[in-house]
């Protein structure tokens, strides 16, 4: 089943601020292997099937530097096709000595690095949805060692950049109030807890998904919102399956005393810890 397309609700688009735009475009493509879809001097939109916008890069005027717990990008996930896609890539960061954490959550394989400004960023592949393990609505998680000696028998031959298929599996942010966050993203977004981590994080998705969203207190209860001209995360987008669901779930958000606006032709709304969201079809 494909958990990135209709009738489920999942996570499109992220935009990231920068404090320099030549900087994270060198890396964006040639470390991380995106390519250039439309650029400005100030902005890029990136791209690995040469169509569909994954993330954009603005450098704003009078940029800073993201003060430590603040809330915000823990970090966004690129999800790859296969496994093969996971081991080529792991031979180009070793190539490229690029410092990276690894881990095998049951549900998936992941790698883990940041960008230039300390923008966190996933790669994994999903193991097959029928191995994973569910009770009672809950999916088994962890972090567990990657064999990198298993994966590395997937190796198929020299990483030439993110493929075609390459989507954006989730998102995970820092939050100030946990519970305050679930709220809104369950009585107002509409997605469903998979997962709890303990009293700080939990998981949510649509379409049993092990999550198209992450959230987590680690930052610090309380965590203030960062300036808007920090670097991180701009907003991210959330794509419905239908204009119909879409107004509902606008509907939805105001009932609990949310507020949606619409800026430059986009709904947008913005979580409790100061998220931006912008409401796609």
């Amino acid at each position: 089943m494909n958990f990135h397309q209709e009738p489920n609700t999942f996570v499109g688009q992220v935009n990231l601020k920068v404090q320099s735009l030549e900087r994270s475009l060198a890396f964006y493509q040639e470390v991380i292997g995106f390519k250039v879809l439309k650029q400005s001097s100030t902005s890029a939109e990136l791209t690995a099937d040469g169509k569909t916008t994954l993330l954009t890069i603005e450098q704003p005027e009078q940029v800073v530097s993201k003060q430590p717990r603040t809330t915000g990008l823990y970090h966004f996930a690129l999800l790859l096709p296969d496994r093969s896609d996971l081991a080529n890539i792991v031979r180009h960061f070793v190539e490229l000595d690029i410092q990276i954490g690894a881990a095998d959550h049951l549900v998936s394989e992941a790698l883990y690095l940041s960008d230039p400004d300390g923008n966190g960023i996933e790669i994994y592949t999903d193991r097959n949805p029928g191995v994973w393990d569910w009770n009672n609505g809950i999916v088994a998680m962890t972090t567990d060692p990657l064999d990198f000696p298993e994966l590395m028998t997937n190796e198929t031959g020299k990483w030439s950049g993110l493929p075609a298929g390459t989507i954006m599996g989730h998102i995970h942010l820092h939050v100030a109030d946990l519970a305050k966050a679930e709220q809104f993203y369950t009585k107002g977004l509409g997605f469903e807890v998979v997962n709890r981590f303990g009293p700080q994080a939990l998981f949510i998705s649509t379409g049993k998904y092990h999550h198209h969203i992450g959230l987590n207190t680690w930052a610090g209860v309380g965590a203030p919102t960062p300036p808007a001209n920090s670097t991180g995360l701009e907003s991210y987008a959330i794509v419905f399956p239908t204009e119909a669901e879409r107004q509902r779930i606008i509907a939805q958000l105001k009932e609990i005393g949310e507020a949606v606006q619409e800026e430059k032709g986009h709904f947008v709304t913005m979580d409790p810890s100061g998220n931006r969201i912008q409401l796609q079809v």
